[in-house]
């Protein structure tokens, strides 16, 4: 059975901000594009985060739903992300989405790669 929330589940919160640009991001793909967030092993600090657009859930992702943004998390990822909120920011370095994750005891200077 898939989870479904608004706004948060499993403790993993999209910002106002955050829901624009994915949903933006989204309508340009297409009718049934999500966003995947996922954490993989990598990095310069040992884990980062990944962003990809899909057409095509599993039936244990994670589905958090914000305005116009659907956001999908696979269940390796959801233990990394418990917690945080995905952002999105643009500033004089430019313009992405950020985790503040408070699992990650270390993060690399660009945001990207963190450590538990």
């Amino acid at each position: 059975m898939t989870a479904v929330a608004t706004e948060t589940a499993a403790n993993v919160t999209i910002s106002e901000r955050a829901a624009k640009r994915i949903g933006t991001i989204l309508k340009s793909e297409g009718e049934g594009a999500m966003l995947r967030i996922s954490v993989e092993g990598g990095g310069c600090s040992g884990f980062q985060y990944k962003f990809d657009v899909e057409r095509a859930k599993a039936d244990d992702d994670l589905v958090i739903e914000r305005d116009s943004a659907v956001v999908l998390v696979d269940p390796a990822s959801v233990p990394f992300l418990a917690g945080s909120e995905v952002d999105f920011v643009d500033d004089l370095i430019g313009a992405s989405f950020r985790v503040v994750n408070p699992n990650a005891t270390a993060s690399c200077g660009c945001g990207t790669s963190f450590s538990i």
